[in-house]
């Protein structure tokens, strides 16, 4: 049978959990703010993350770095059943720091991991954390532990370098404010002081995506975090800048597989 369930730890606000069974729901291209880790428990996907593909079944972690353009589907409509967990990246950053001394964050350098005791470990740590009869502290310490793991398997603090270029990661910071407002192209353009189509190729070479599309994973972010709230779901849409609730429901469904409504559901006391 179908289901899905989201959850977040008001003490843990640095981490969102998700557990779908039976989906066959795909999804569609999209990014997260946030450092995502998942995990198929059954059946298999064919998933992709910026210009990389694998297949991800039983037995391995999907990683998916923040800000990257990514997708994740079932092989000929098969239901599958997946965790994801979804971590944010000033959280990684401090876990880093205790492990290198690092300032910044340091992306993941592979899509995928294959190791069947890490796997075991991912999920029965999901299952904890879904659990509402683990201490909190006990969650964090397990949170803590796996990332910590996952890092030092898959992250390269000497080789890291930062390439992404000023005016790109200036241009995604007004993006994700004021959600409200409709920009033009030229607008944001004169704000950085730089060509109109430059700044059009720069960005979309940089993500993988428009920046109205990347403008557009934004409000899902912030619609998110309204509706874990409570907020009402027309007065969400507003506030994130879609035209009416009808708007905001065909993209959330789009980049989450379920509607608003269910979604905030799970956060509904």
């Amino acid at each position: 049978m179908h289901s899905e369930t989201f959850k977040k730890d008001r003490e843990l606000p640095f981490a969102e959990y998700r557990y779908s069974t039976s989906s066959s729901s795909p999804f569609k291209s999209h990014i997260h703010s946030t450092l995502s880790i998942g995990a198929v428990s059954k059946g298999a996907v064919c998933y992709t993350v910026g210009s990389d593909s694998a297949t991800l079944s039983p037995g391995s972690l999907a990683l998916i770095n923040p800000e990257t353009l990514h997708s994740c589907n079932p092989l000929q409509s098969e239901k599958r059943s997946y965790y994801m967990l979804y971590l944010d990246v000033e959280w990684c950053t401090a876990v880093q720091n205790s492990l290198w001394n690092v300032e910044t964050f340091i992306s993941v350098d592979q899509i995928q991991v294959n190791d069947k005791k890490l796997y075991h470990s991912y999920c029965r740590v999901m299952q904890h954390l879904l659990s509402t009869e683990i201490h909190l502290q006990e969650k964090e310490q397990l949170l803590v532990d796996l990332v910590s793991t996952i890092f030092r398997k898959v992250c390269s603090p000497q080789s890291e370098q930062n390439s992404t270029l000023e005016s790109i990661e200036q241009l995604k910071d007004i993006l994700k404010q004021d959600l409200e407002k409709d920009y033009t192209l030229n607008s944001l353009a004169s704000v950085l002081n730089s060509n109109p189509y430059t700044l059009l190729r720069r960005f979309k070479a940089e993500t993988g995506i428009t920046p109205h599309a990347y403008r557009m994973n934004c409000r899902i972010e912030q619609a998110r975090k309204f509706l874990q709230q409570g907020m009402d779901i027309t007065e969400t849409a507003l506030q994130c800048g879609f035209f009416d609730q009808s708007h905001l429901h065909r993209h959330f469904k789009a980049m989450t597989t379920v509607t608003p409504l269910e979604y905030r559901l799970n956060f509904v006391q």
